[in-house]
């Protein structure tokens, strides 16, 4: 075995481990040790992905070097790793970029804490990346729930705490359903490990007698998984939690929380129930009807926000629904572009949230739409990246949101039944997504003086916040390498999807 096959294992338990650390440190040890854990991470998974893209296989390790049921196993392929370097990335970049705001908005002796979080919820996504066992994943599932709600709470607002009260109760009623789906499956399968999983699930799905617990089980999953990624209408949680949180902390749980749980979601059709068995049971077709939903409803609803960061968490929603209409496809093609739109969203979603807060900053720190006139102006870089962020979620060519409305339209023409709702919710909600992402960039590029408003004068350079101006121009070149050079990212995610199943 490579040395470099132990780099998955050792990213998961050194991101880990970083927690309790970061939390007995100071809140300047404990800065130092996340990003030099979180970059430690990205260099290995970089060259995890270079290693698995080199050998086009993927490969098992084995913890302990026990084989399964008295060992534990993670499994490595192309996909796996493309995942875990951008998720790498992201995180850095969402927590950079709200650097400047952490120590205003949260007490310091609680900042380290702050590291903490953020170090669990990086390992908890690399585990449900990376884990080949599915109650370890549930494991991971919870341990993500946690962090996640911790980094909602931590700011300790009364909106915040109400916020993360309504995500931990949507949550664990989305944990106990997948709970409930993994213990059905080892009571007909009797196999935690993925792949035993799937050659019992195949037996299972020629026997009539077996048909109904098995389309329970698949039920029990899909929607406890979609509960907690704020699948329309499971969303009602995440306004508030995006909105009042901390600039990174929203952006985090916007660009790779939900991705976690939709991607473990997409592992669990392929690797343990078969995608085939997913097309029978018909519960694929719920996922297409809730996402094409999702995306004009959440559209909907953000047009009718004023405040700006909730209207980008109503987009989330849209965004959210996209995946799930690419997974509801019932193809490869649709899986291949829900997972583009993965990395896209993401990528440009933490770009919105990072730049808002530039642009709030010189406005007297208000949200609402009035109080932004003009800010393109007092701060030009972040005027400039929410407009990228903005043009990408429209679908305007050379970003990376063009690339994934192409591949979902180029998906749904693979299907007979379904290409023509899918065709007509990705113009709808392309329009939609243009009114209200439109609307606040011609506000921030309207003359405060020409408009007759009296607004914040302050202006703001790049110097003044490096950090976040180092992480909203990485992230613009994220979103348009996505754009430019997305032929290597869908040959990569397909090569891997292969290995996948």
């Amino acid at each position: 075995m490579a040395f470099v096959q132990n780099f998955p294992f050792i990213c998961i338990l050194l991101t880990l481990f970083s927690g309790p650390l970061c939390a007995i440190l100071k809140r300047r040890g404990a800065k130092w040790v996340n990003t030099a854990v979180l970059l430690a991470a990205l260099v290995m998974s970089v060259a995890v992905l270079v290693f698995t893209a080199s050998h086009g296989d993927s490969y098992v390790y084995q913890m302990g070097h026990f084989s399964a049921p008295w060992g534990n196993e993670i499994r490595v392929g192309v996909l796996e790793s493309l995942m875990a370097v951008f998720f790498c990335v992201i995180m850095l970049l969402c927590e950079w970029g709200g650097r400047w705001e952490l120590e205003g908005e949260i007490e310091e002796s609680k900042q380290n804490l702050y590291y903490c979080l953020i170090g669990l919820l990086m390992s908890s996504l690399l585990a449900l990346i990376y884990t080949n066992d599915i109650f370890t994943a549930y494991v991971f599932v919870e341990i993500n729930t946690i962090s996640a709600c911790g980094l909602i709470m931590i700011r300790q607002t009364g909106r915040t705490i109400e916020a993360s009260m309504r995500y931990m109760i949507m949550s664990l009623l989305g944990s106990g359903m997948l709970l409930l789906g993994i213990c059905f499956l080892y009571d007909l399968t009797g196999h935690l490990l993925m792949s035993n999983i799937q050659e019992q699930v195949a037996v299972l799905a020629q026997s009539e007698e077996a048909r109904i617990p098995l389309l329970i089980t698949i039920t029990l999953i899909a929607v406890g998984l979609a509960i907690k990624s704020a699948l329309w209408p499971f969303h009602a949680w995440l306004p508030d939690a995006y909105g009042y949180s901390t600039v990174s902390s929203s952006a985090i749980l916007s660009s790779l929380v939900s991705k976690g749980y939709i991607f473990l979601l997409i592992k669990i059709f392929y690797r343990v129930i078969g995608f085939d068995v997913i097309r029978q049971s018909e519960v694929i077709n719920v996922l297409f009807i809730c996402g094409v939903l999702g995306m004009i409803m959440g559209s909907v609803s953000a047009i009718r926000e004023s405040d700006v960061r909730r209207m980008i968490a109503y987009s989330s929603v849209a965004q959210i629904g996209y995946i799930f209409m690419g997974i509801g496809l019932g193809t490869t093609a649709g899986i291949v572009a829900s997972l583009f739109h993965i990395l896209s969203h993401a990528a440009t979603k933490a770009l919105l949230f990072i730049s808002v807060a530039s642009l709030t900053d010189v406005s007297h720190d208000n949200r609402d739409f009035f109080s932004l006139t003009g800010a393109g102006f007092r701060n030009r870089l972040g005027g400039v990246a929410f407009t990228v962020g903005s043009l990408s979620m429209v679908g305007f060519p050379l970003f990376a949101g063009f690339i994934s409305k192409i591949l979902f339209a180029q998906a749904a023409y693979e299907t007979s039944l379904k290409m023509l709702p899918a065709l007509i919710a990705l113009a709808i909600s392309t329009i939609l997504n243009a009114v209200y992402f439109m609307k606040t960039v011609i506000r921030l590029y309207t003359p405060a003086k020409r408009a007759g408003i009296e607004v914040d004068t302050k202006t703001m350079k790049m110097i003044q916040q490096p950090t976040k101006a180092f992480a909203m121009i990485a992230l613009i070149a994220v979103n348009l390498f996505l754009g430019l050079f997305s032929e290597p990212i869908v040959n990569l995610i397909t090569e891997g999807l292969n290995m996948f199943a």
